[in-house]
C-alpha cells in the first residue's frame, strides 16, 4: 500500500499512526555564533505535505514582523495562523515555478493578505505578478533574500539563497525549488509537450546546478520544493533539509561530469508523469476561484447520484481496497485515501467530470480539500451510508474480484486470451514484470487502452507493486467497460515472492508509443 498522509491539513492530529502534515521549525534561539546565545533574526518554518511530497515554507524577520510564503499548498490556514502567532506579515508569495503536480495557493494567500505574487522572470499568468530578477534582493530587514534564475525544471524557474544578515561572510540557506531535489535534480521533460526539448532543458539545468547553486558554501543548508515520492523527480531523499557539501558528495547527479553526461542520467528513466499535471500547470497560470477549506461537502441523495452519472458524472470511492471489494456502487473508481489520494485520482478521472464522493464517514471534506489541491474543483457532493444504499439497492451493487498470484498462475493456464496489465511506473518494472503483461503504467492506462489493443470483453487481471494500484487500475477498466477484471493481492511483490516465473524484458505501449 502507498502511504499518505490523514487528516485535517493543519491540525496536526495523529491518526492510524499517520499526520497529513509535518512540520519542521528551526530554533529562533540557539548558539548560533561562537558559544553566546542570542536572537536568531530569521524565523523560518518548513511544512511537509506527504500526501503530494510537498515542502513550502514561512521566512520572517523577527526585528520587523515582515515576512514571505514560497510554494504553498492551496489550503493556506496553517501559514495564516502561524504568521498571525508570531507576529508576521505576509508581504509576498513567491512561487519557485510554475507547478505542475499541485494547485498552489498564491491566490488564496494573496487574497487573505493583500501579499504581492510573485514569480522569476519570464513566467505567464493572467493576474497579476511581480517578476524576480536575476540578483534581485529582498530585503525583510534584518534578513535578506536572494534571487537565482536556475531554469531547467522550467524556463522561469528560480531558488531563493536566504541571508539572516546582509553583511554575513555566507549564506543561511537557499531554497532551490525543483531545480535541486535531495538526492536528486528536477527532470527537464516534463515541457516536452509545450515545444521545449528534455535535452535543452537538461542544459539549462545543469548550468544553473553548477553556476548558481554548487558555487555556494558547502555549509549552505538546502530546502527543496518536493520529497520523496515525488514525480517531479526520479529518487528523492526522504530528508527534509540537507546541505551544499552533502549533496555535493552524496547526489548522482551532482557527481563531476561533462554537460552531454549530466543530460543523459537525468533523462533517463522518468517515469510517466501524472495525466493531471497538465492540468494543473494550465490552472496555475489562471484567475480560478478560490477554495474555501473549511466548507462543509453537499450531502447527495442516491437518485441524485445516478442523475449526475447519468449526465457524465464519476463517483470516486475512496475507501480502502479490502473494503471496495466487498461491495460498492456500479461504476465507481476506487482511489483509497489512505494512498496517494489526489495524484492518482489525477491519473484516472477526467478534471471537467462532475466528481461523487464516497468516503468512511466523516471524511467527507478532507477528499474534497485534496482532490482540490490539484486543482480538481467539480466534487458536487457525497454519498452517505453506502453500506445502508447498497443493502437497499442490491441492484446497484458490485463486488471486485482480487485474487492470489497462486490464482492468477493457474488462470494462465486455464484461461486462453487472459489479458495481464502491469500499471506500475517504467522504474519499477525493471525489476521484472509477468511474462506476457502488458507494461502501461497507471498515469497513462487511459490512453493506453486502445493502443495496447485490449479487448474489454476479454478477461483481465491488473497488478501494482503491492496492490493498492492496482484496485485503482481494475475499477477504471470497470468503469469504462471492461466485463471481466480482477487485480493481484500483494501485487508483484506476491507474485515474485511465491517463486513465479518473471520476464525481465516486456514491450508496453503508452498513448501510442511503443517503448
Amino acid at each position: 500500500m502507498d502511504p499518505e498522509g490523514r487528516g485535517t491539513p493543519w491540525s496536526g492530529r495523529e491518526l492510524d499512526g499517520k499526520k497529513d502534515m509535518q512540520t519542521v521549525v528551526v530554533p529562533q534561539v540557539g548558539a548560533h555564533q561562537g558559544d553566546e546565545e542570542q536572537e536568531w533574526a530569521v524565523y523560518f518554518h518548513q511544512y511537509e505535505l506527504g500526501c503530494l511530497s510537498l515542502f513550502s515554507y514561512l521566512i520572517g524577520d523577527t526585528t520587523t514582523g515582515r515576512a514571505i510564503v514560497v510554494d504553498p499548498q492551496r489550503d493556506v490556514s496553517g501559514y495564516l495562523a502561524d504568521a498571525r502567532d508570531h507576529g508576521l506579515r505576509i508581504e509576498q508569495v513567491i512561487e519557485t515555478h510554475v507547478h505542475a503536480d499541485f494547485l498552489s495557493g498564491h491566490l488564496e494567500l494573496a487574497k487573505a493578505t493583500g501579499a504581492t505574487i510573485a514569480y522569476g522572470a519570464g513566467a505567464q499568468t493572467d493576474f497579476p505578478i511581480l517578476e524576480l530578477g536575476h540578483g534581485e534582493r529582498i530585503v525583510l530587514g534584518e534578513v535578506v533574500v536572494e534571487i537565482r534564475a536556475t531554469p531547467g525544471h522550467t524556463p522561469e524557474s528560480i531558488s531563493l539563497v536566504v541571508w539572516e544578515h546582509a553583511d554575513d561572510p555566507e549564506p543561511w540557506a537557499v531554497l532551490t525549488g525543483d531545480a535541486l531535489f535531495l538526492g536528486d535534480v528536477g527532470r527537464p521533460d516534463l515541457l516536452a509537450s509545450a515545444g521545449r526539448s528534455p535535452d535543452d532543458m537538461g542544459r539549462s539545468l545543469y548550468r544553473s546546478l553548477q553556476e548558481q547553486i554548487l558555487t555556494l558554501p558547502d555549509g549552505t543548508r538546502v530546502y527543496p520544493a518536493h520529497g520523496a515520492g515525488s514525480a517531479c523527480g526520479k529518487q528523492l531523499s526522504t530528508a527534509a533539509e540537507s546541505t551544499i557539501g552533502e549533496q555535493r558528495r552524496t547526489n548522482y547527479a551532482l557527481a563531476p561530469m561533462s554537460e552531454d553526461e549530466f543530460v543523459a542520467v537525468v533523462t533517463e528513466g522518468q517515469s510517466l508523469a501524472p495525466a493531471y499535471f497538465g492540468y494543473a500547470a494550465d490552472a496555475n497560470r489562471r484567475a480560478r476561484d478560490l477554495l474555501d477549506d473549511e466548507a462543509p461537502t453537499e450531502t447527495l441523495t442516491l437518485d441524485q447520484v445516478l442523475s449526475i452519472v447519468a449526465e457524465g458524472g464519476v463517483v470516486l470511492d475512496g475507501r480502502n481496497p479490502e473494503v471496495f471489494a466487498s461491495g460498492h456502487l456500479v461504476g465507481s473508481i476506487n482511489v483509497g485515501l489512505d494512498g496517494r489520494f489526489a495524484e492518482y485520482a489525477g491519473d484516472v478521472v477526467d478534471p471537467g467530470r462532475p466528481i461523487v464522493l464516497v468516503t468512511e464517514p466523516g471524511r467527507e471534506t478532507e477528499a474534497r480539500v485534496r482532490l482540490a489541491r490539484i486543482g480538481f474543483d467539480k466534487v458536487v457532493g457525497h454519498l452517505p451510508d453506502i453500506e445502508q444504499v447498497l443493502i437497499a439497492r442490491p441492484d446497484l451493487s458490485e463486488r471486485a474480484r482480487r485474487i492470489s498470484a497462486d490464482d492468477l498462475a493457474t488462470w494462465r493456464d486455464d484461461q486462453p486470451g487472459l489479458q495481464i496489465i502491469d500499471i506500475r511506473n517504467a522504474g519499477e518494472q525493471e525489476q521484472g514484470v509477468i511474462p506476457g503483461a502488458h507494461r502501461l503504467p497507471l498515469a497513462g492506462l487511459a490512453a493506453g487502452i486502445a493502443t495496447a489493443g485490449l479487448d474489454p470483453g476479454a478477461p483481465t487481471v491488473v497488478y501494482c507493486a503491492g496492490g493498492y494500484r492496482s484496485s485503482i487500475g481494475a475499477s477504471t477498466l470497470r468503469q469504462r467497460g471492461f466485463a471481466t477484471v480482477a487485480d493481484i493481492l500483494g501485487g508483484f511483490q506476491a507474485w515474485a515472492g511465491a517463486g513465479l516465473p518473471v520476464e525481465s524484458k516486456a514491450t508496453h505501449v503508452v498513448a501510442g508509443r511503443t517503448i
